[in-house]
């Protein structure tokens, strides 16, 4: 007997405080589900391993790699990418501390740079230096050499 899985599902989730309902392929990564039916290209795919973390978005508050994640697992969840947290204005103080300090180059790596150095000053507002580095050591930056990184966050911690 042969069984065929089913190869679409439907979801529904909110993304970026909208509700959102789809019928989606099961094997959908939520990267591309964001990028490539909602529109949000400021998650990057890079790697697509979990290991550069350019597609970190926060899923029910918990930074997320969404390259690792099937989209149809985000079912039910509260997903918040760059675009959601800039609007909300949670970035705006780290936005222009890179600006300032010149934290960012190309720009690849800046939206998960961001959204995970606002994650890290929301649970520890007031970090060393190493710890600005250790928490922010999963999202490579092959431009900057991180001084200015952390020098941005910093400056916002302080």
């Amino acid at each position: 007997m042969h069984i065929k899985p089913k190869e679409d599902m439907n979801v529904s989730m909110l993304v970026n405080e909208e509700s959102v309902a789809a019928s989606i392929p099961v094997r959908l990564n939520l990267v591309d589900f964001l990028r490539e039916h909602l529109g949000y290209k400021g998650t990057h795919v890079g790697c697509e391993h979990g290991v550069c973390g350019a597609c970190t978005i926060l899923v029910d508050g918990k930074l997320t790699r969404s390259c690792l994640m099937l989209a149809v697992q985000a079912d039910g969840s509260d997903i918040e990418t760059i675009e959601g947290a800039d609007a909300k204005g949670r970035l705006k103080a780290l936005q222009g501390a890179f600006h300032r300090r010149n934290a960012l180059q190309c720009g690849f790596c800046t939206p998960a740079m961001l959204l995970t150095a606002a994650e890290f000053l929301r649970i520890n507002p007031k970090p060393t230096r190493d710890e600005v580095r250790d928490f922010i050591s999963g999202n490579f930056c092959r431009c900057t050499g991180y001084q200015s990184i952390v020098d941005a966050v910093m400056e916002v911690a302080q």
